[in-house]
């Protein structure tokens, strides 16, 4: 099977010089790399041709229009059977083809999608923000996980697609935010065969902040109610619960006035995290790190949730659906 890898990168030099490194340490080596720059002010021109005799790679630069159309662009220019989407601030083990190929091979699919982890390298931030993101306390289990609250969609970060699927689907839509999980809904929706392929993992960097962190999934909620207006349906009980986490977080902060045994609840979920988060760490550190990422991930897409909603659908007001 011949792959094409397309990366989209806005102002990222440096992450893709460590994922086109970890593309180099491949065991399977039948792709190439597609590697669109959308409208940098740090392009990394100079980073790709550090790669030109290691790599079958391909570097266009376009006006900034935000990562779907960017993935759309590369997407236009690809030659593989199978598209592999990978976002900028990923690194890929060197078993992921591998992983892949074997997969393919036991089962066909038209589409699919793996999970991502934390690297060594990352710093005990990134390492906690990765443990909000992927823990079954925080998501429900809907990114990959083993439970699950939900079926798993695939993520723009790390997801497989045919070529000719990805082109019958018309590729990823003009929207500021959740144009990965509109493309998925589309593709369940259009009756695609689509799975989860736990070995084919990558480690994701996510944001290297709290405050980067809290706007990204701010987004997550803001998104989640515009994909609720284009498809009712997918509104789901799961993706209530950061709103609802969020009205009972205030609810409690405010009769904490009153009484301070209602901040009971709040202490009891950040011990719980914070252990939890220890023993899959084996660190403390992080483990406390990790109540802030958990809160900050939970409220942020509560926040972005209800404003969304009081402006969509009760004011009525239209989010602006495409980049800019």
């Amino acid at each position: 099977m011949f792959y094409s890898v397309i990366i989209p990168v806005y102002n990222r030099p440096d992450e893709v010089d460590e994922l086109l490194d970890s593309l180099t340490q491949q065991h399977y080596k039948d792709f190439e790399v597609i590697v669109v720059e959308d409208g940098s002010t740090i392009p990394c021109k100079e980073i790709i041709e550090k790669y030109t005799d290691r790599l079958d790679i391909h570097y266009y630069f376009k006006p900034n229009s935000g990562p779907g159309l960017t993935r759309n662009y590369g997407a236009e220019r690809s030659n593989g059977e199978f598209l592999i989407i990978l976002d900028s601030d990923c690194i890929v083990p060197e078993g992921y083809f591998d992983a892949v190929e074997k997969e393919l091979t036991k089962a066909p699919a038209d589409a699919f999608g793996g999970r991502d982890r934390a690297h060594a390298s990352f710093t005990d931030i990134q390492k906690a923000i990765n443990y909000s993101m992927t823990s079954f306390l925080t998501t429900g289990g809907i990114r990959g996980g083993k439970k699950k609250l939900d079926k798993f969609y695939p993520r723009s970060f790390n997801l497989g697609i045919r070529k000719d699927v990805y082109e019958a689907l018309g590729g990823f839509p003009a929207m500021k935010y959740a144009e990965d999980i509109d493309f998925s809904i589309r593709l369940f929706k259009e009756g695609y065969s689509c799975r989860l392929f736990p070995d084919a993992w990558v480690y994701h960097k996510r944001r290297t902040d709290l405050k980067k962190f809290f706007n990204q999934t701010n987004h997550f909620g803001i998104g989640r109610i515009n994909l609720y207006k284009l498809y009712p349906e997918s509104l789901k009980a799961v993706h209530l619960l950061p709103a609802l986490f969020t009205a009972g977080v205030v609810l409690l902060l405010a009769s904490s006035f009153l009484c301070p045994l209602t901040l009971l609840p709040l202490v009891l979920f950040a011990l719980v995290i914070c252990v939890d988060s220890s023993l899959r760490n084996r660190s403390v550190k992080i483990g406390v790190y990790s109540v802030a990422t958990a809160y900050i991930q939970l409220v942020g897409y509560g926040i972005g949730f209800w404003e969304a909603w009081w402006k969509r659908c009760i004011l009525g007001k239209e989010e602006p659906s495409t980049y800019k």
